[in-house]
This record gives structure tokens, C-alpha cells and sequence, in this order.
């Protein structure tokens, strides 16, 4: 009987708490209708993407009108497709401050001007970039530029001090370049975490403008010179196959076996997020310069760029994605954001914010915002396109397939029917 007694009362408080949890579900399943569900696809992975789902999570805790879905894809021609269709996929997403006027011509970004943002406290050059036509169309979350990153050991092996000029780059390539018996490259000199970057920063540090009086300017002589010194230094003396050969073995950039980390490549242009993804690579010792330039009028020359939240023209809910754009905008949450990525935060007023004080070289980086030799690339309506055909001619010079002049000219031909 007793266990008959304690089996029923074991049913009444089983029978109970399910009432109370379906309840309960109930109501949390009208709470949960009640809030506007909106997607966040980012272009980020791996770590970043931890960092940025942290910062989601923190704000679905924070209010009850509003969950955000964060989806990590960072396949921008899928990003431009589900942009241009009808229907929406997204309701906010990131992408870069030279897309802007491309984008912002085609009408496919929504306008931010009516959320109220004051953009006194942002970088000039970066909201100078997120603006077409008068209007405010993305939001700089955070700056970017490029150094030379060096592997210190590398270096001092080979009896090389961080190069200062084109001439010392020039020498410091040659000599931390090696080549085994059967003429394989077994070290890079200098390596290239993204060809084109480094192509079009190389220009800069020659005194080349790639755009000119507000039109693309290929052919620049400068530009010229700074492709030819890739091209005379890394790929003529080894040869475009066995340069090809080399570079196919590497590992996934910013993994394990990134080829900077591996030693594969002594020297690299590369941006201000390595500071955090190589402080965490244990026992790896590495310094970051400036860019050497053709001149000492030149110094500190970089290239500027800038990330950025937008709001496409398709999306369902650009209220409720406005409410999360000024959130991730917002001062505190910008330093973390940045923080955790190791980016340059796009508000002045967190520049030399102390939260940003154990990343390692972060302060060249930092340091290249105020050269008066950062160069940003335009944000014009034509400048995906331009963007499109640099990277295809660039490509074709480090094959060897045609020569920098050539490349550039044919480049310049196609600009004629760019958009304007």
C-alpha cells in the first residue's frame, strides 16, 4: 500500500510539474513570438565568429522585443546575390567601406540616416568612405591597415635587421629567400597573406595613386614600379612555377599552419588583426615595421580600410536591425568587438583605449592611422568592378603570364565602361 501511496503521490507531483512546464512553455512560447527574430549573417569565421556570437548572445539577454540569429557565411558573392533578389535572406550583414558607392548606386543598401547616429565621434576618413551621395549607408565598426610583419628569428638567423627601405626589402628578401638543390623553394622571403593587398599597398609605397582625380588610375607609373618590385624580387629570381609550387603547400591562413607561423615565409603584408591571432601562437616571436617606401617623403605609407554593418534594401525588419546596428556601433561594445578581433575600433575616442593594451604590435598599427600617407581605395560607384579586374590582373602578373604594364593598361581599357 505504501508503495502504492507513493507511486500516486509520485504521479500528482510528476502530473503537476508537467502542468507547470507546459505552462510555463506556454507562456514562453508566447514570449518568444512576441520578439522580432532577425538574421545577422557575418562574413567572419573561427574565432572572430566566437566573438561576434558572444556579443549576439549579450544582446538577445539584454531586451525582450528583439532575438538575433547569427549565421557565419562568409561567401560574399552568395552575401551581393541574396541582396540583389526580392525577397531577403538577411537582415544585417558586414562588409567593407569600398563597396559602399558600388553598392549604395545599385540601391540595394538601405539608408541609416533616420536612426539618429552621430557620427562626430568616428573616424572622418572611414564615414567619409560609408557615404554616397550625402547619405550615411554603413556604419565603420572597425579600421584597418597594413604593416610588415617579420619572423624574428628568421630574421636574425640570417643576420637581417627589419628593413627600413625599398632597397634593405630588396636585400632582406634575397637573403631570407632559399632554395634547395633542385631549385625548390623550401623559405619565402617575403610572402603574401593576399595578393592583391600587397600589390596595391606596394604602389602606394611608391608614391602611386590608384585613383586620380576621381577615376581609376591603373597605369599609374608609381603603380607600376611597386608591381615590378613583387614581381623582380619574389617571382623573377625563383621562377612564377616554383613560386606557385611553394605557396600551393601552405597551410589555412590564421591556422596552425599558417605559412608566417610555420616559418614558411620570413616577411608579410598584413593587417592589425594578427596582432591577436599571432599573440596566441605559442612561442612564435614576431615584430611588425612600416611598410618601407620608395622615398623618405613616403614613410608610413598604408592602405586604409574599413569594416562595416549595413542594412540591405531587401531586408524585412530594418527597424529591429537598426536597434542591433546601434548596438554594435555603441562605444563599449565596439571595444570589445575590436578587441577580441584585434581591430582598430572606427571611434576616435576608443583610439589608445587601454583594453587594447596586451595585444603585441598593436601600436604600429595604430601609429599608421595619423601618417598622412594612408591611402584609402574610393568608394565610387565603379569600384567593385575595378576591385574585380585589379585582382584578376594582379593574378595574371604573379603567374607570369603578363607583364605589370600590360596588366594595367588592360585594366584601364575596361575602366572606360565602368559605372559612374
Amino acid at each position: 500500500m505504501m508503495g502504492i501511496a507513493r507511486s500516486r503521490a509520485g504521479g500528482a507531483v510528476v502530473a503537476t510539474a508537467l502542468g507547470v512546464l507546459m505552462g510555463f512553455g506556454a507562456t514562453l512560447s508566447a514570449y518568444a513570438q512576441e520578439k522580432t527574430e532577425i538574421t545577422f549573417s557575418y562574413l567572419w569565421g573561427g574565432a572572430e565568429a566566437k566573438a561576434l556570437e558572444e556579443l549576439i548572445a549579450d544582446y538577445n539577454a539584454s531586451q525582450d522585443k528583439i532575438v538575433v540569429k547569427g549565421v557565419s557565411s562568409p561567401d560574399t558573392t552568395k552575401q551581393l546575390a541574396s541582396m540583389s533578389s526580392s525577397n531577403g535572406a538577411f537582415d544585417i550583414s558586414d562588409h567593407f567601406g569600398s563597396a559602399v558607392g558600388s553598392w549604395a548606386s545599385k540601391g540595394i543598401l538601405a539608408p541609416l540616416d533616420d536612426l539618429g547616429i552621430d557620427v562626430a565621434d568616428f573616424v572622418p576618413a572611414a564615414v567619409s568612405q560609408v557615404t554616397y551621395d550625402g547619405k550615411l549607408y554603413s556604419l565603420p565598426i572597425a579600421v584597418h591597415d597594413y604593416q610588415l610583419l617579420y619572423n624574428k628569428k628568421l630574421l636574425a638567423d640570417a643576420g637581417v635587421e627589419p628593413p627600413k627601405t625599398m632597397d634593405e626589402l630588396a636585400a632582406a628578401i634575397k637573403a631570407l629567400t632559399k632554395v634547395d638543390g633542385d631549385g625548390n623553394i623550401t623559405q619565402l622571403g617575403l610572402g603574401s597573406a593576399y595578393m592583391p593587398t600587397t600589390m596595391v599597398v606596394l604602389g602606394y609605397a611608391f608614391g602611386g595613386e590608384w585613383n586620380a582625380g576621381g577615376q581609376p588610375s591603373p597605369a599609374d607609373a608609381n603603380n607600376i614600379k611597386g608591381i615590378n618590385f613583387y614581381v623582380d624580387n619574389v617571382v623573377k629570381p625563383y621562377g612564377a612555377s616554383a613560386v606557385n609550387k611553394f605557396i600551393a603547400g601552405f597551410g589555412p591562413y590564421m591556422s596552425p599552419q599558417d605559412p608566417f607561423v610555420q616559418g614558411k615565409m620570413a616577411m608579410v603584408i598584413d593587417g592589425e588583426w594578427r596582432s591577436a591571432s599571432l599573440g596566441s601562437a605559442e612561442g612564435f616571436e614576431w615584430g611588425a615595421v612600416s611598410i618601407p617606401a620608395a622615398t623618405p617623403e613616403l614613410a608610413d605609407t598604408t592602405l586604409v580600410e574599413v569594416s562595416t554593418l549595413f542594412i540591405p534594401a531587401n531586408s524585412k525588419h530594418k527597424a529591429e536591425a537598426g536597434e542591433f546596428l546601434k548596438y554594435l556601433g555603441s562605444p563599449d561594445v565596439m571595444a570589445k568587438f575590436t578587441r577580441a578581433l584585434g581591430n582598430l575600433p572606427a571611434r576616435t575616442s576608443l583610439l589608445g583605449n587601454d583594453i587594447y593594451a596586451d595585444l603585441p604590435n598593436y601600436d604600429a598599427w595604430l601609429s599608421s592611422l595619423k601618417s598622412p600617407n594612408a591611402k584609402s581605395f574610393s568608394s565610387a560607384p565603379y569600384s567593385a568592378e575595378y576591385s574585380a579586374d585589379l585582382g584578376s590582373a594582379f593574378e595574371a602578373i604573379a603567374q607570369g603570364s603578363q607583364t605589370a604594364e600590360d596588366a594595367m593598361k588592360g585594366v584601364a581599357d575596361r575602366s572606360g565602361s565602368y559605372a559612374q
